[in-house]
């Protein structure tokens, strides 16, 4: 006789709110846990008093949305009463998994939380600072409370572990996927966002909220220094915080009218974007996971990307690693590279091998097997 059926509902709140980020996680997390559900029955929590509706569909899914209070009020209440229970809302259920760093107030079943990073701990100028003060006041009772922590990398294990004084068996590093959209989409959509975007010329692309973690000024900077690059610097990111002055380096660099910046790109732009890009470049000072490099290189995209955080660990085996943040040495490894046509196509082909280990199924699997050991 097998094990019983769980019944697991996830907290998608951030996935409503947010398309990029722990939003763009819990999406892709619950799609795929959806596919591995088997028996198990998941649930999906939201308030939705403004009904918008949630962004999932499907037969395994059973959607728990609260339309008759508001969220912020209830959430407000959370924060500052510690109350009232997240199960009244709810409902009542086996494991509940928090995907946003958070737990709020339970009464019942198991808790579950990912902590995607530390990086407001390693970094607090970087963050925002109601976000901040947030963090700081709940983290440490909820990694007290919490029946397990899911973590996105070895190295935000560790991080997790020494920060906040956490027993190592209570924290699970399960790395994240890269979904199968991202793959080479073919000459003909690449010419046609080339189009649609007037992007006539080549490309260095780098992808990520703007935010001041993710070192765009170093960036700016070794472009700068790329005097016999005629092409452009392509920068997509929504909007975040701390970024005034990153648009304003943007705007007063001797090249500016070579930076494009798009904002957030669409699905059916990203992948033909990073196809087509000469590189994509992540100088990121600090990461838990580092999501936009592997997908770059499983469109086909060779990589030069930063050590910092956890990057090492999750792309060193297929891009070019710069260590440390020296402009002049980021200037030399992308001008060298532009220059050497097969030694693009040799890194392109080895960052595709080393994506294609990241898989989402994979990331679902074994968050399913937390679940199960809980029960």
């Amino acid at each position: 006789m097998g094990p019983r059926a769980m019944r697991v509902c996830v907290d998608i709140q951030a996935a409503i709110a947010q398309r990029a980020g722990v939003g763009r996680y819990t999406q892709t997390l619950v799609e795929h846990l959806a596919r591995t559900a088997d028996a198990d029955e998941l649930a999906l929590f939201y308030f939705d008093f403004r009904r918008k509706g949630s962004p999932f569909s499907g037969a395994a899914l059973r959607e728990r949305p609260v339309r008759w209070c508001p969220g912020r009020l209830v959430q407000g209440a959370w924060k500052t009463f510690n109350w009232p229970p997240f199960d009244w809302f709810a409902g009542g259920y086996d494991v509940y998994h928090f995907p946003n760093f958070i737990l709020p107030p339970l009464r019942m079943g198991r808790a579950v939380v990912t902590i995607h990073d530390m990086g407001f701990m390693r970094f607090p100028l970087f963050v925002e600072d109601r976000n901040l003060r947030y963090l700081e006041k709940k983290i440490r009772r909820t990694v007290k409370s919490v029946d397990a922590i899911i973590t996105v990398s070895e190295f935000s294990a560790r991080e997790i572990e020494e920060l906040l004084e956490v027993d190592r068996a209570k924290i699970h590093a399960i790395h994240e996927g890269v979904g199968p959209k991202f793959a080479p989409p073919g000459e003909e959509a690449v010419a046609r966002m080339r189009t649609e975007l007037g992007l006539e010329r080549p490309y260095l692309l780098t992808v990520g909220t703007i935010e001041p973690r993710k070192n765009l000024p170093l960036l700016i900077e070794a472009f700068e220094q790329l005097t016999d690059f005629e092409g452009y610097l392509v920068v997509v990111g929504g909007r975040g915080w701390k970024c005034d002055f990153l648009y304003q380096r943007m705007l007063n660099s001797p090249r500016a009218v070579d930076i494009r910046y798009f904002g957030y790109a669409e699905d059916h732009q990203i992948v033909p974007l990073y196809a087509g890009a000469e590189l994509f470049v992540f100088p990121s000072l600090y990461e838990g996971f580092g999501l936009p490099p592997l997908e770059a290189m499983a469109c086909g995209a060779p990589v030069v990307s930063a050590a910092g955080g956890s990057l090492k660990e999750v792309v060193g085996g297929g891009a070019c690693v710069v260590d440390g943040y020296e402009a002049d040495a980021w200037g030399e490894a992308i001008r060298s590279l532009l220059a050497d046509t097969a030694a693009r196509e040799r890194l392109a082909a080895k960052g595709r091998k080393h994506a294609a280990r990241y898989t989402w199924d994979e990331t679902a699997r074994k968050t399913w097997a937390v679940y199960r050991q809980l029960v």
